[in-house]
C-alpha cells in the first residue's frame, strides 16, 4: 500500500476512535485491530506512528479492559516498548533500525528531497507555499514522548515483566527454542544419528504440538518466539546463518543436514497416506503464510510519469517505447589507467545490465588506443563475446537497426527489450524447407565435456554459466572490467541501472511510488578498473563442493540433492537476521521436505530394515504422501507481483523490483501457476504488444493461448511434407531455431494453413520423437516391463513416462555413427521443445518426471528410478537395503556371525543371481570396475549398485542431457524453466493430461450460425461429448482444433473458443459428414436426425477425417 494512503486510512480510523464513545468502539474487539496496529509498527515513518500511537492510546483509555490483553499478545507493547528501547529490541519484529522517529523526523525540517511530507498530505495541492519553505510539523522526540506516555499510563511495569510482557503461550515457546537451539550446538559437528534423533525428537514433538495446539497463538508470539529461527537452525544446523552458505557445506554437514530432515519429515509427514486437514505440517506452514503476510514489505512500485518514446545511446543507439534515465559517467578519483568518459550526460536504457553498459563504455575510457581502435581482434582476447560486438558497433559510431540488434547481443533473451513493440503486423513469408539450403549439424568432434553443459560448441560462449565462477576460473576472459557506482553506492552486477536507481530511491523515502523525477534528474555514475585477484579456487565455488556421481560415486547415494541446493543462492536481498529471511528460508526447507518425501520415506524404511526392525522387503516400500504445491503459495505475495508486472515500464524482468526476480528463482512456490507463467514470458521473451482480441480471452487464455504471440511476432510461413516429418522439423529448426518469429505450416498438396495444420505438425514431430528404433529412449530396443509398443503407430508407450537410454561413454564400446544420430535427434527435440513453448504450442509428448527434473538442472539419485522404471528402481532398492544391512551387521561384533544368512535377496544368495558387470538390460554396456571382478557377490554389491545407478542418471545419459539443453538454449535459455516444477512443466509443454469435465462442456462451447444452447441438435452433441473414452476425446480434439490435447487450463483456456455452427446441407442431411476450421476451432455440425445418426457421423469423421487438411 502507498503510504500515503497508510496514512489516509489512519488517519480516518484514529479520527473514529477519537469522536466515538467507549460504547460505540466495542464492535472492534471482533476485528483485528490489535494485530493490525502491530502490523503498522513495523514501520519507519514518523507519521504514521503518531497515528498508531493516538489510536492506541484512545483505545486503552476508554476501552483498556477489552484492548489490553490483545495488545501484549500481538505485540502492540512491544512495538511500544521498541520505540522506547531500540538497543533492547534490536533483534525484534518491531526493531526500530533506521526509523526516522528520533533521528530525521526530529530535527524538524524536510531535506532537500523529501518535497512530499505527509503533514501537507491534505492540503499539497491547495497551498500555496513552496516545498522549499515547508517545515515538518512533527516535533523532536514527539514519537518518544507520545510512547513514554502509553507505557507509563497503561503499563506501569517493566514490559519485560512475565504478567505483562510475556504471555504463557510466549514463554514456553521461548523455552522450547531455546532448548532446541542448545541441542544444535551440542550437536554441530556430530554425524551420530541415533544419539541425535533421541535428544531433538522429545523437543520438537513438543514445538509441534504446541503450534497445532488448542492454545490461540499471534503471529507476534510465533516470531518473537524465536521458533522459527531455531528451526531454520536446526533443519541447516546453522549453514544458512553463514557469510559464504553457498558451497561451504561438506559432505559431512549434508549427511548431518539429512538426517535431520528425515527427523523432521517423521515428525510431519505420515507415509501412510494423504495428510489430512488438521495435519502439523499443514499447521506449520499456514502459520508461517500468515506470519510472513505480517512482516514482509516488499515494494510494489507505481509509476507518475507515462510511457513515452526515447533514443537510448547506451547500450547501443535505438530507439524505446519507454523513456531513459540520464547519466553523467565520472572517473573515479585518483583512477590513472582510464580516461575520462568524453560526454557529459548521456540516456541509457533504464534496463541495462551493468555487463552491457561496461561492454559500451570500456573502449571508451580504457588509455589502451589498441583496444578502442581495432576492438574486434583485441577485445577477442580481454573480453567476453558477449561484449565484443557490441564494442565493435558503438566504438566505430555505428548504430545498430531495431533488428540489428536483436543479434549485437548475445544475451538478448535475458536483457531483452522488446524491439519489436512496433511490429504488431508483420509480413508473412512461405518457405519450403525442403528446397531450402541449411548446413546441417555436424557433432561428430563435439567435446563431452561442452555436451554434459548443454553445450554443442566448445567454443560458444556462455556467459551466463561463466559469471557463475568468476572467482575460479583461469579465463580471464570472465572478469569484469569495470566497476561502477551509482551515487557513492557499489552497483550490483545482477541489477539493471532502473532497478539500482529504484533500490536507492525505496531506501531513501520507504515508498512504493516512484517520483517523475527519477527521469528528469541527471544520476551520476562512477567507474573504476576493476582489479583482479588470482587466490586460486576459493573454497566456495561450486565447482568444488560436489563431486559427480562418475568422478565419486561412492559418496553420491548418500544425501539427497535438495539439501545441498538450499544453500547454493541468497533468497532475496535482506538482513540474514530479519524475521522475513527466517519465515522465507523456513518455508524454502519445508517445500523441500515436502518435494522429497518419498526419498526420505524410503530411506526411512531402508534404515529400518538395516537396523533389524523389518525383515521384510515389501515394508520398505512408500506410499507418497506430499501436499499440494498450492499449498506454499502466498496469496499476497502473488497478488503483488501480478501487480507489478500490470505496470507499463514492467518491459522486461529488469524493470520489475530486485526482490521478484530474486523470490521468483529462489522460492518459486511462492507465487501461483499463472503469475509464473506471466513472470517466465516476460522472462524468457519480454513484454509483448497488447493484442486487439485479448479483451476477450480469459486470465487462462491469456498465460497458455496457443496463438498469443502470432499477431505480434513475424510470422515464417513454411512448406512442409508428411512423408519427412523429421526432416522437414529439422530444416526448420536449423533455420528459425534461433529467430523470434511464429512458425505457421503448410503441408504439400494441401490448402489448408495456419494455426490448425501448425499444431498438427507440432503433434507430428512429438509422435515421430517416440517411435521404436530411435534409440534415444528406455524400452527402445525391447519391451519389457511397462514399457509398450503401440502396433500400428509403432510409438513407444510408458505409463510412467520416457527416459534416455543409457549409452556407454567407453570410446571402444560405442557405435560412433548411430550415437551421433541420437545426439542430433536429442538437439532437435530440444529445439522443438523450446519453440512450441515460445509459440504457445502443445505437444503430444509423454516425458518422465525425473527427465523433467534433469532438465529443471535438478540431480537425480537411487530414489528417482522407480519413477521411470519401478522394476530395476524397486531391486536396486532392495539391494541397497541389503547394503546398508551388511554394514549394520559389521558394526555390531555379535552380528557378524549370521552375516552371510541375512545377506540374502529374497532367499537367494547375491553370489547366485549371475549377476555381471553389465548395465541391467543393455548387455553391451559394460560397467567400470575398479577391481578386476566380474560377477557380483555380497562383498561388492554396494559398488555394483553405484555403477548402476550412475549409468542409468548420469554418465550414460549426460551427452544426451547436454545435447537436449544445448537445442533448447538456441531459442531461449531453459534456465527460464526453472520457476515450475515437474509437473508444472509438463503442463505447461503438453496440455492438460485429463480432459474435459462435463459439467463444464456449456459453459466453454459458444453456439452460432442457427444453433443455440437449447438447440436438439447441440443437446445431442453434448450428450455425445459426455459419453467419449479418453481415445475418442483427443480423437475429437484433434480433429476439431490440430491437436489432441488441451492446452493449460483445459476448455477454458482454449482459443479462439471452442464453436458450433450450424452446417448447411445440400442434399438429404443424414449423409453428410462433420467437418471444421482448426484455425477457429470451428465445428460445422448438421443438424441430424438422431443422437445415434450424430454419433455414427462423428465418430467416422473425427477418426477417419484426419491426416490431410482441405477446403470444407
Amino acid at each position: 500500500m502507498n503510504l500515503n494512503a497508510w496514512f489516509g486510512c489512519l488517519s480516518v480510523i484514529n479520527k473514529l476512535v477519537y469522536f466515538s464513545k467507549s460504547d460505540r468502539l466495542e464492535f472492534l474487539q471482533d476485528t483485528n485491530i490489535s494485530s493490525f496496529l502491530a502490523g503498522v509498527f513495523t514501520h519507519k515513518d514518523p507519521h504514521v506512528l503518531i497515528l498508531a500511537l493516538q489510536i492506541v492510546d484512545k483505545l486503552l483509555e476508554k476501552l483498556s479492559h477489552i484492548f489490553l490483553d490483545s495488545f501484549v499478545k500481538e505485540g502492540v507493547l512491544f512495538a511500544v516498548d521498541a520505540l522506547l528501547s531500540p538497543e533492547k529490541c534490536s533483534q525484534s519484529l518491531f526493531s526500530t533500525n533506521g526509523v526516522q522517529a528520533s533521528d530525521e523526523a526530529g530535527q524538524g525540517s524536510v531535506p532537500p528531497t523529501a518535497v512530499n511530507c505527509l503533514c501537507f498530505a491534505s492540503d499539497a495541492v491547495q497551498s500555496p507555499t513552496g516545498p522549499e519553505s515547508r517545515t515538518c510539523k512533527i516535533e523532536k522526540e514527539t514519537v518518544q514522548s507520545l510512547a513514554r506516555h502509553i507505557k507509563t499510563n497503561y503499563f506501569a511495569t517493566d514490559s519485560m515483566n512475565p504478567r505483562l510482557g510475556i504471555t504463557d503461550v510466549l514463554q514456553k515457546l521461548k523455552t522450547l527454542s531455546s532448548q532446541l537451539t542448545d541441542l544444535v550446538h551440542k550437536f554441530s559437528s556430530s554425524i551420530a544419528p541415533s544419539q541425535e534423533k533421541e535428544d531433538f525428537y522429545p523437543v520438537l514433538h513438543q514445538i509441534m504440538s504446541e503450534l497445532n495446539g488448542n492454545n490461540a497463538i499471534s503471529t507476534f508470539e510465533f516470531i518473537e518466539s524465536g521458533v522459527v529461527k531455531s528451526l531454520v537452525n536446526y533443519l541447516s544446523n546453522g549453514q544458512y546463518l553463514g557469510k559464504k552458505v553457498d558451497g561451504d557445506v561438506s559432505v559431512n554437514q549434508l549427511y548431518i543436514i539429512e538426517n535431520r530432515f528425515e527427523l523432521f519429515g517423521r515428525l510431519l509427514l505420515d507415509n501412510s497416506g494423504p495428510l489430512v486437514e488438521n495435519s502439523t505440517f499443514l499447521a506449520l506452514i499456514r502459520r508461517l503464510h500468515s506470519a510472513l503476510c505480517s512482516v514482509e514489505n516488499f515494494p510494489v512500485i507505481s509509476h507518475a510519469s507515462k510511457l513515452r518514446n526515447s533514443y537510448a545511446t547506451i547500450p547501443y543507439g535505438h530507439c524505446t517505447p519507454y523513456p531513459c534515465l540520464k547519466v553523467q559517467f565520472v572517473k573515479g578519483e585518483g583512477e590513472s589507467s582510464l580516461v575520462d568518459y568524453p560526454e557529459s550526460v548521456v540516456n541509457v536504457d533504464p534496463f541495462s545490465l551493468l555487463e552491457t553498459i561496461e561492454g559500451y563504455l570500456w573502449p571508451k575510457v580504457s588509455r589502451k588506443k589498441s583496444e578502442k581502435l581495432n576492438p574486434p581482434t583485441l577485445d577477442l582476447e580481454e573480453e567476453s563475446p558477449s561484449r565484443v560486438s557490441q564494442d565493435v558497433s558503438t566504438s566505430q559510431g555505428k548504430n545498430p537497426g531495431p533488428m540489428e540488434s536483436d543479434t549485437t547481443s548475445t544475451d538478448s533473451h535475458e536483457t531483452q527489450v522488446v524491439k519489436n513493440n512496433l511490429q504488431l503486423f508483420a509480413e508473412v513469408e512461405t518457405v519450403d524447407v525442403e528446397q531450402t539450403k541449411s548446413v546441417p549439424m555436424d557433432i561428430s568432434d563435439v567435446n563431452a565435456e561442452s555436451l554434459k553443459k548443454g553445450r554443442l560448441n566448445s567454443s560458444e560462449d556462455d556467459s551466463s554459466a561463466s559469471l557463475e565462477c568468476t572467482g575460479c576460473c583461469d579465463d580471464e576472459n570472465v572478469a569484469p572490467k569495470l566497476i561502477f557506482y551509482l551515487e557513492g553506492q557499489k552497483w550490483n552486477h545482477k541489477l539493471t541501472l532502473y532497478q539500482t536507481v529504484l533500490l536507492q530511491q525505496i531506501k531513501a523515502e520507504n515508498d512504493i511510488t516512484t517520483n517523475s523525477s527519477i527521469w528528469s534528474q541527471v544520476h551520476r555514475v562512477t567507474y573504476r578498473r576493476f582489479v583482479r585477484h588470482k587466490p586460486g579456487c576459493p573454497q566456495s565455488c561450486k565447482h568444488a563442493v560436489h563431486s559427480t556421481p562418475s568422478e565419486k560415486p561412492t559418496a553420491w547415494w548418500q544425501y539427497t540433492p535438495s539439501f545441498s541446493s538450499m544453500f547454493g543462492s541468497e533468497m532475496v536481498d535482506l538482513e540474514k537476521s530479519s524475521p522475513t529471511y527466517d519465515i522465507l528460508f523456513l518455508l524454502r526447507s519445508l517445500e523441500g521436505l515436502n518435494r522429497f518425501s518419498f526419498h526420505l520415506g524410503s530411506r526411512t524404511k531402508l534404515y529400518a530394515f538395516a537396523e533389524g526392525k523389518t525383515t521384510n522387503f515389501g515394508d520398505i516400500k512408500v506410499t507418497n504422501s506430499d501436499l499440494p504445491q498450492n499449498e506454499f503459495a502466498s496469496t499476497k505475495l502473488t497478488e503483488k507481483i501480478e501487480l507489478q508486472m500490470r505496470n507499463p515500464f514492467s518491459v522486461s524482468i529488469g524493470g520489475l523490483p530486485p526482490w521478484c526476480e530474486q523470490l521468483v528463482n529462489s522460492c518459486p512456490f511462492l507465487f501461483g501457476f499463472e503469475a509464473r507463467c506471466k513472470y517466465f514470458r516476460l522472462a524468457a521473451f519480454g513484454r509483448q504488444p497488447i493484442q486487439p482480441e485479448s479483451s476477450s480471452h480469459n486470465t487462462a487464455a491469456g498465460m497458455s493461448g496457443r496463438h498469443q504471440n502470432s499477431s505480434v511476432l513475424r510470422r515464417k510461413k513454411l512448406l512442409v511434407h508428411r512423408s519427412r516429418i523429421l526432416d522437414s522439423a529439422r530444416q526448420m529448426m536449423d533455420l528459425h531455431a534461433n529467430q523470434k518469429v511464429v512458425i505457421e505450416v503448410e503441408y504439400n498438396d494441401e490448402v489448408g494453413t495456419g494455426l490448425g495444420p501448425t499444431l498438427e505438425f507440432f503433434t507430428l514431430v512429438s509422435h515421430e520423437f517416440q517411435k521404436i528404433g530411435l534409440a534415444m529412449w528406455r524400452g527402445d530396443h525391447m519391451a519389457h516391463g511397462s514399457v509398450s509398443v503401440e502396433e500400428e503407430s509403432g510409438i513407444i508407450f510408458s505409463p510412467f513416462g520416457l527416459f534416455p537410454r543409457p549409452w556407454s561413454p567407453s570410446p571402444h564400446s560405442l557405435n560412433g555413427l548411430e550415437f551421433s544420430e541420437v545426439l542430433k535427434k536429442f538437439v532437435l527435440l530440444g529445439q522443438i521443445v523450446a519453440k512450441s513453448l515460445q509459440d504457445g504450442r502443445v505437444l503430444d509428448l509423454r516425458l518422465s518426471r525425473a527427465f523433467y527434473k534433469l532438465l529443471l538442472g535438478k540431480e537425480l539419485t537411487v530414489y528417482d528410478i522407480p519413477s521411470f522404471d519401478p522394476e530395476l528402481g524397486g531391486v536396486l532398492l532392495e539391494f541397497q537395503a541389503l547394503v546398508e544391512r551388511k554394514r549394520h551387521l559389521e558394526s555390531h561384533p555379535e552380528g557378524k556371525s549370521s552375516l552371510d544368512l541375512e545377506l540374502n535377496f529374497r532367499n537367494t544368495k547375491i553370489g547366485d543371481l549371475c549377476l555381471d558387470y553389465t548395465l541391467p538390460g543393455y548387455p553391451d554396456y559394460v560397467l567400470n570396475s575398479a577391481s578386476d571382478v566380474k560377477t557380483v557377490d555380497s562383498s561388492n554389491l554396494e559398488e555394483y549398485v553405484l555403477l548402476v545407478v550412475d549409468a542409468t542418471l548420469n554418465s550414460g545419459i549426460s551427452r544426451q542431457i547436454g545435447a537436449f539443453k544445448s537445442g533448447f538454449d538456441q531459442v531461449f535459455p531453459i534456465r527460464h524453466l526453472q520457476v515450475f516444477t515437474e509437473d508444472e512443466l509438463e503442463r505447461l509443454l503438453c496440455g492438460e493430461c485429463g480432459f474435459w469435465n462435463s459439467n463444464e462442456l456449456l459453459d466453454h462451447i459458444k453456439f452460432d450460425h442457427g444453433y443455440t444452447a437449447n438447440s436438439p441438435p447441440v443437446l445431442n452433441l453434448l450428450e455425445i461429448m459426455k459419453e467419449f473414452d479418453s481415445k475418442q476425446q483427443r480423437a475429437f480434439l484433434q480433429f476439431v482444433t490440430g491437436a489432441p490435447r488441451l492446452p493449460p487450463g483445459g476448455l477454458a483456456s482454449l482459443s479462439p473458443k471452442l464453436t458450433i455452427v450450424r452446417k448447411s446441407c445440400s442434399v438429404w442431411v443424414d449423409a453428410d459428414l462433420p467437418s471444421v476450421m482448426t484455425c477457429a476451432n470451428y465445428l460445422k455440425l448438421p443438424p441430424y436426425s438422431s443422437k445415434e445418426k450424430m454419433k455414427e457421423k462423428l465418430l467416422y469423421a473425427i477418426m477417419e477425417g484426419q491426416g490431410s487438411f482441405h477446403l470444407s
